[in-house]
């Protein structure tokens, strides 16, 4: 097991399908990525750099994807949306409302274009 999946052993039932399709879709676009983390949490990592990482908070589930430029390329995507937020470097949903696919899909190809740039 890798550091992603021990983190969603912990999980309810509803938050580890939540989480894990956002990691499924992520793995679908960077099928290289491998498990580990980024800043101290769980995440697929592509060439050394974090990816993404998705995680349980109090009041929501966040999608952190290390760049506040990510976010920015998909937000105008997520506006009405409902039950998501977002802010600077992360994108706020509830396990009922989920991220629309394409959205995903769009958040990890900026990140990933990020990092292959650098």
């Amino acid at each position: 097991m890798g550091t992603i999946d021990d983190y969603l052993a912990e999980l309810t039932t509803a938050d580890r399908e939540a989480i894990d399709r956002v990691y499924a879709v992520a793995r679908q676009e960077a099928p290289e990525s491998e498990q580990g983390k980024g800043y101290g949490m769980p995440a697929l990592v592509q060439g050394g750099k974090p990816l993404l990482s998705v995680m349980r908070a109090k009041k929501h589930i966040g999608i952190y994807p290390f760049s506040p430029d990510a976010v920015a390329a998909v937000a105008d995507d997520l506006e009405g949306h409902p039950g998501v937020s977002v802010d600077k470097g992360t994108i706020r949903f509830q396990p009922e409302h989920p991220i629309p696919r394409a959205v995903l899909e769009s958040l990890v190809r900026a990140r990933l274009a990020q990092i292959d740039g650098a």
